[in-house]
């Protein structure tokens, strides 16, 4: 008889310590989980706000950039001769300001998703190009055609950048949907209360 209370009480506080143990580890892993989702979405978030945008314009601009001076036979721009300028406005105002409008306005519309603890000095260098630009195209509407380029250059570093960025988070993402937490959750946890 001795021995069969001193088996049950042990029984019960194995029990109890299996289940605090479990509770602990469901807690944990739950916590683990919102922290993943949580990363997930703000990744998501920079990908589709911010740096996804900013990758593709500052794509589809060199690419334009590289096509122009094909066409004009040329390595660079610079210098923009008078036989080129009916040319290089056209390029400008139809194609690279509206994407360098859009680059800057998700710079500034969506700068709280920027990766950094501060503002990269490339993107506010871009910003300043851009805004060089405007008053280069201002003096174009007038009929002034004296300045040809803004008198604030292309950051080099600013495509960089970007390209690096986005890459860097894409990694993230795909880590991210593809650890082994996050598929054991949706297989088990997500089916049952879905």
């Amino acid at each position: 008889m001795y021995y069969l209370q001193t088996f049950l009480e042990n029984a019960t506080a194995l029990t109890i310590l299996l289940a605090f143990v479990g509770y602990l580890a469901t807690a944990w892993s739950a916590r683990m989980l919102a922290r993943r989702k949580d990363k997930l979405e703000l990744v998501n978030r920079r990908l589709n706000e911010f740096y996804g945008p900013l990758y593709v314009a500052s794509q589809a601009g060199n690419i334009a950039y590289r096509s122009l001076l094909k066409k004009q036979r040329k390595t660079q721009s610079f210098p923009i001769l008078d036989s080129e300028m009916k040319e290089w406005m056209l390029w400008m105002t139809t194609i690279f300001m509206p994407l360098n409008d859009v680059r800057e306005k998700i710079i500034i519309e969506k700068a709280y998703l920027i990766v950094e603890e501060q503002m990269p000095h490339c993107l506010l260098d871009f910003v300043t190009h851009v805004v060089g630009y405007k008053a280069v195209l201002a003096k174009w509407a007038d009929g002034d055609y004296s300045e040809r380029r803004s008198t604030i250059g292309w950051p080099p570093e600013f495509d960089v950048y970007v390209e690096r960025s986005y890459k860097a988070l894409k990694a993230e993402q795909t880590r991210l949907l593809h650890s082994v937490t996050l598929r054991l959750y949706r297989r088990f946890i997500h089916r049952r209360w879905s």
